[in-house]
Order: C-alpha cells, then sequence, then structure tokens
C-alpha cells in the first residue's frame, strides 16, 4: 500500500497555503510534518481526509480498497476530541463503532489499550483533557483502518500515556499501517520521515 501526493495545493479562504508539495508513504512507514504555526500541517492532514478539496495536483491511494478514497480508509484524529459529553466512555467508542461499521468486540480492548476500561461507565463530560484525548485515541484501535493522520496526538497527554501511544503507533506501523502526523515535537517514532512545511 502507498500513499502519494503530487503537487499539492491548498487554498483556503483565498490564501494559498501551500503548492507544489510532494510526498509519499509506504505501508509500515511513517511522516511526521512539521513547520511553523499556518504552514499547512493541519491542512494537509484535512486534505488526506478528505475535509479538504485538492485545490490543484493529485493525491492517490494504491493497494488499498480501490472503491474507496484515501480519507474513507483513514482516521483523523484533530485537535479537538469529537465526543459527545453526556455519552459515557464505553458509548462514545460504541458510537463509533457503530457509525464506522467496526466489530463490536474490540470495544474493550481499545479502552483497555489506553487505560480506560475503569472508567467506561463514566460520563465522556467528566473526564480530564488526557483522557478526552486517550478515548479519541481509543477509536483509532476500535475500528481498524491503514491510514492514521494525527494532528498533535501528544496534546494534553502526561508522559506515560505519550510512552502509550508511541507503543500504539509502533504496533500500528508493524502491521502494515500508515501515519501522517503534524507535530511540533518529537512523538516517538524515531524512524518517521520529516516532511517539513512553509519558510523556516
Amino acid at each position: 500500500m502507498q500513499l502519494a501526493g503530487t503537487n499539492l495545493t491548498c487554498v483556503r479562504g483565498g490564501r494559498e497555503v501551500f503548492a507544489g508539495l510532494n510526498f509519499s508513504l509506504s505501508g509500515g512507514e511513517a511522516l511526521v510534518v512539521t513547520g511553523r504555526n499556518g504552514a499547512g500541517k493541519s491542512s494537509l492532514l484535512r486534505v488526506i481526509a478528505g475535509l479538504i478539496a485538492v485545490t490543484a495536483g493529485t493525491l492517490a491511494l494504491t493497494g488499498g480498497e480501490t472503491e474507496a478514497t484515501p480519507g474513507e480508509q483513514a482516521h483523523y484524529l484533530g485537535h479537538l476530541d469529537a465526543l459527545k459529553p453526556s455519552l459515557s466512555v464505553s458509548e462514545n467508542i460504541g458510537f463509533w463503532t457503530d457509525y464506522l461499521g467496526g466489530p463490536p468486540d474490540t470495544l474493550d480492548k481499545a479502552l483497555d489499550a489506553v487505560g480506560l476500561e475503569p472508567l467506561a461507565s463514566l460520563p465522556a463530560a467528566y473526564l480530564s483533557a488526557g483522557q478526552r484525548r486517550r478515548l479519541s485515541i481509543a477509536r483509532l484501535l476500535a475500528v481498524p483502518r491503514p491510514i492514521w493522520l494525527l494532528d498533535e496526538p501528544t496534546s494534553a497527554l502526561d508522559q506515560p500515556s505519550q510512552l502509550r501511544l508511541a507503543e500504539l503507533m509502533r504496533a500500528h506501523l508493524a502491521g502494515g499501517g500508515m501515519i501522517v502526523a503534524a507535530a511540533h515535537g518529537p512523538i516517538g517514532l524515531e524512524r518517521a520521515r520529516e516532511l517539513k512545511l512553509g519558510a523556516p
């Protein structure tokens, strides 16, 4: 499986965010997107996710599901945690599992992997910022998809949770998955390639 962007251009609000951008990524590889604020890191992830239209250039995924777009084969973890505060921890994951068509037997395993299984019945409104982030990460595990698009994935996570996330990311790559992550600092993937956007 390979994800490739060729001469990608992104325009938002009449402003050219980036142009002529090229990258390629194969199964088992990670790409860390760096650059100053406003350089287009988040925009690139949203383009791959299909949330922003490609202004020019091409984005192609080979070796995946032929009838599905790259965005339909990806998980997008943005700045905001996509949670329903009135639902419990397990109900939030159950919602995403049902919505995305994942197997129901992965719910408990996903919560256990991020250390939230003891809080399964707690309403998400009572979670700390770090716990909400971990619940969002659990969604990546509950419904397997080959591409993880992670925008500042370590945000709000304490050191043990950052180490746990690094282990989960390495396991995803070891299984042939791909990761594109926007970050200002290290995310625990020493072998990841870097794509720097914007002027220094």
